[in-house]
């Protein structure tokens, strides 16, 4: 497995919530995070308005807030091969 950055793993758990309501342990298995690692996201985003979760059913579902955060970051992740590109080309020294 490659390696996520934050917003990353942000972007996957509220997708994984996206649309119907999720249990905890449904955002664990689709994001491959601990339980503990899962709780510690779901607590920030639930903090930061992304997620909000149902007592009753004890789910989670993505926020029009975190709505907003998975089309901006799917709109950077556009950007990404871009920045490849650029880091993979050499760049003519100046002597």
């Amino acid at each position: 497995m490659k390696y996520r950055d934050k917003n990353e793993i942000i972007a996957q758990i509220l997708e994984s919530a996206n649309g119907n309501a999720v249990r905890l342990t449904k955002i664990m298995y689709d994001v491959y995070l601990s339980h503990t690692v899962t709780k510690e996201y779901l607590l920030l985003l639930i903090e930061k308005g992304l997620i909000k979760y149902t007592d009753g059913p004890r789910s989670f579902k993505t926020t029009e807030k975190g709505m907003n955060f998975l089309h901006i970051h799917s709109r950077v992740q556009e950007l990404n091969p871009l920045t490849t590109t650029l880091h993979s080309k050499k760049i003519p020294s100046a002597n």
